[in-house]
């Protein structure tokens, strides 16, 4: 490309409100046209390939497959320069702090998002006059995380890298460990996510937070009910196969017949493995 043409540019975000407000600050931009907007990983998968645009703006987490699966099915070697937009900390490793890769952490505000795209024009001029050292530098880049952040599912088995949950209050933005996280309820499109004595509302469904979790230390229990299987300090029997579930502030959840196997075999694990380690400690 050269100087007098417009960068192109493909949005792929779930939330409306974040996709709206990317394509409002990217509209303002003089040299720059949208030319698709996503609302899933397999749209955006789809609107690469066909529109090979020079920049995407790319959330980590989107329902159908994350942004780190886009790059797996689109390809490293054929991937655009990637802004990664994202509401985790976590997913801000070093290597986004190359001007080959940046990422926007929300809330984020309109200077940091006008870092992140000058950052993006110069990757794209850089590749458009030849820097060939740029261009491998962002495959390598791209391809380790990739390896890092795209869990294999290898013998059946899955572990999760998602340690932290950013959740809002009052206006600012707050990091929970998930390792203080005793246990989670479903609210519609929501989860409310409870911590001691407090509790935050996520907007993001069960079934996506419980595919993020490390499933050796969270299980549902109910339909509604997701546990930190460290905070069970007893399971009591109830009516009609149901059980209840007393944590280790006192708190009672109600465990499912539906899920009473899996519970109890996730429990037993957890237990054999904390042993284990003790015995090697």
């Amino acid at each position: 490309m050269n100087a007098n043409e417009p960068i192109t540019v493909i949005i792929a975000e779930d939330e409306p409100v974040q996709r709206r407000r990317l394509a409002r600050l990217l509209g303002a931009e003089s040299d720059v046209h949208i030319v698709a907007q996503c609302s899933g990983g397999r749209d955006a998968i789809m609107r690469i390939r066909e529109e090979a645009p020079d920049v995407v703006f790319l959330d980590v987490q989107m329902p159908d497959c994350s942004g780190f699966e886009v790059l797996r099915e689109v390809g490293v070697d054929r991937m655009p320069v990637v802004v990664f937009v994202t509401a985790f900390e976590q997913y801000a490793v070093k290597a986004f702090e190359v001007h080959a890769v940046d990422y926007l952490l929300k809330p984020y505000d309109e200077a940091r998002f006008k870092v992140a795209l000058d950052r993006a024009r110069a990757q794209v001029m850089g590749r458009a006059g030849g820097d060939v050292p740029d261009a491998d530098r962002m495959r390598s880049l791209l391809a380790e995380m990739l390896k890092e952040m795209v869990p294999a599912v290898a013998a059946g088995s899955r572990v999760s890298s998602f340690e932290q949950i950013a959740v809002k209050v009052d206006g600012a933005v707050r990091i929970l460990r998930v390792d203080d996280v005793d246990w989670l309820e479903t609210e519609g499109n929501y989860v409310r996510i409870h911590v001691g004595k407090e509790s935050y509302l996520l907007r993001q469904t069960a079934a996506r937070m419980e595919s993020d979790l490390d499933p050796r230390r969270f299980v549902r229990v109910h339909r509604r009910y997701l546990v930190n299987l460290s905070r069970v300090v007893e399971v009591q029997p109830w009516f009609g196969g149901d059980a209840v579930l007393v944590l280790r502030d006192g708190y009672k959840l109600r465990l499912s017949r539906t899920y009473r196997e899996h519970f109890h075999s996730r429990l037993l694990s957890d237990r054999a493995d904390r042993s284990e380690k003790e015995e090697v400690t």
